[in-house]
């Protein structure tokens, strides 16, 4: 199969957001003054591994692509990451490390393209790889991010969107931000442990790549002005899965302090027996014996990606628990436990915050007479339901759940009604109330902002958020429009993001209202908007009605 690279729209660093630290707001495109320094001497940090180079941006110092682990091709394919090697002199650290092999989707020229703006570089297996953006080369002990991209387990990389870029959070309120690649899909999470005990940690070593990134993080961000006591992980759709996935790990303690999932979550992962026959199922469909393992690591990536996805389509139909997309992390019992997450006492003091979108999937967004539609007909929509996210209800309860939603949401039009019944919450208030359970608080958002742009038709759709927490409103203008407008909600989600990292709590000088904490009797939820508010349990009869 022919490697396949996308490119499309590529990020420009010479365009940033409106930033600000400690308050003090400044544009960046009325600055006249140099804003790229890069030379020899310039933006050099210390590694574990030896010396790399950067660059200064804006007042923000930019590594990109630094090594955390070996290549993972030929006999490291399938097994847990292994150091980089050691290198002389100084890396250049300017552009992007490759992202790990995936099946890149091809976009048509059309308004998805337009939206979405995908950026993909180059694709290897050598992919074990960070950007790290911080304010200063010193010993502040900035509070640390890390930013886990989305894209299920299958797909996705630390740069695939504009809104992943990380200069402008650092700059604007004096944090370190990282951003890794790791390994995905059937080459990250194929369980080989049935065929041979060498291979028992193969089904896991996509999200055992973080647990290295986490490492490389502890023993090596002190020297880009981070504090390695005080890291908070965050990750969007499937990024959520891999913070829940993470702080349940036992590996992780010491190494995750607080953690973000943005409308993606986890509460169980893979069940063991069905990886552990898919692998075999994998080996024998290549005509392979157990002893012969070795020609399915010389394997091109792209024949064996093929292969394995053939099997796992065909496999997944009579084996349910592999879970809806087949690769991901597997309840091994040693690295992930069995059962639900965050029963453990290693991972009870790590506060969480966990945030969803009231459109995560807006289903008139190219359909304007779809999005005029009335309450009648919104209500044959959400009694016909649409894929998984979406069931059937019926029209007895699609007319009940409507007008719970209506009675909490009354300025919304009858499509956005229909949109949070598809966006529901349930997912979400599940992990929460597993984790209040533990020592450490959880709070809870719904982002409601609504984009000015293709005539109000884009709602908070998935991902949208992204760009408000990250301050990069003006970087993916093509989701908010960019300007003053988005920016305003933007500095106050981006503040109280910075409060939670620093302390544990979204509360302070945000310009949000307070945020109470989250518990499963009154279930406080920030609502994200113009003008954010505090709900208790806004969905919990709509929910109720839905799971009767």
């Amino acid at each position: 199969m022919k490697k396949t690279i996308l490119t499309i729209l590529t990020i420009s660093v010479a365009l940033a957001a409106v930033s600000c630290r400690n308050d003090k707001e400044e544009n960046f495109f009325s600055r006249t003054d140099q804003q790229l320094y890069i030379g020899d001497n310039i933006a050099i940090a210390d590694t574990q591994y030896g010396k790399v180079r950067g660059y200064i941006m804006r007042d923000t110092y930019t590594f990109l692509g630094i090594p955390y682990g070996a290549s993972t091709a030929g006999e490291n394919r399938f097994m847990p990451a292994k150091p980089p090697q050691p290198w002389d002199g100084v890396k250049d650290a300017v552009f992007y490390g490759a992202c790990a092999p995936q099946s890149v989707m091809k976009y048509p020229n059309n308004i998805a393209t337009f939206l979405d703006c995908w950026n993909y570089y180059d694709m290897s297996e050598d992919c074990l790889n960070l950007n790290v953006w911080t304010p200063g080369l010193d010993n502040a002990k900035r509070p640390v991010i890390v930013w886990l991209h989305g894209g299920g387990f299958s797909s996705g990389n630390s740069i695939e969107h504009h809104e992943y870029h990380g200069e402008n959070f650092s700059h604007y309120t004096n944090a370190v931000f990282v951003s890794p690649n790791h390994r995905l899909n059937s080459i990250g999470f194929t369980d080989f442990s049935g065929v041979d005990p060498k291979f028992k940690d193969s089904g896991n070593v996509g999200i055992l790549d973080l647990v290295e990134a986490l490492k490389w993080v502890h023993n090596n961000i002190a020297n880009f002005g981070g504090d390695p006591d005080n890291v908070t992980i965050i990750g969007q759709s499937g990024g959520g899965a891999k913070v829940c996935n993470l702080v349940a790990m036992p590996e992780t303690k010491g190494l995750i302090h607080k953690a973000v999932a943005l409308s993606g979550n986890a509460t169980q992962a893979i069940d063991k027996e069905a990886s552990r026959e898919l692998g075999l199922a994998i080996l024998a469909e290549a005509g392979l014996k157990p002893e012969e393992m070795y020609k399915l690591q010389e394997m091109p990536f792209e024949e064996y990606m093929a292969l394995a996805n053939k099997v796992q389509r065909e496999f997944s139909m009579t084996h349910p628990g592999l879970g809806r997309f087949g690769f991901g992390p597997i309840a091994d019992g040693e690295h992930i436990p069995v059962g639900d997450f965050f029963q453990s006492d290693h991972c009870s003091d790590i506060p969480m915050l966990i945030c969803s979108t009231t459109a995560e999937w807006p289903s008139a967004r190219d359909d304007a007479k779809r999005h005029a539609a009335t309450k009648e007909e919104a209500i044959q929509m959400i009694a016909k339901g649409g894929g998984m996210f979406a069931p059937a209800l019926g029209e007895e309860k699609a007319t009940a759940v409507y007008e719970a939603f209506a009675k909490v949401f009354p300025d919304k039009l009858p499509i956005e009604i229909n949109d949070l019944v598809a966006s529901s919450r349930s997912g979400v208030l599940n992990t929460a109330n597993l984790k209040v359970k533990q020592n450490a608080p959880v709070y809870v958002a719904w982002f409601d902002w609504q984009p000015p742009i293709l005539d109000g038709r884009l709602h908070a759709f998935h991902t949208m958020d992204i760009a408000f927490w990250f301050m990069n409103t003006d970087l993916q203008v093509s989701h908010t429009g960019g300007g003053q407008y988005p920016r305003n909600l933007s500095k106050k989600m981006a503040k109280a993001l910075y409060n939670f990292m620093a302390t544990g709590d979204p509360n302070g000088k945000t310009g949000l209202p307070k945020w109470p904490e989250y518990t499963t009797e009154e279930g406080a939820t920030m609502i994200l908007a113009d003008k954010s508010y505090v709900l208790n349990a806004p969905d919990k009869e709509a929910i109720a009605i839905m799971e009767r």
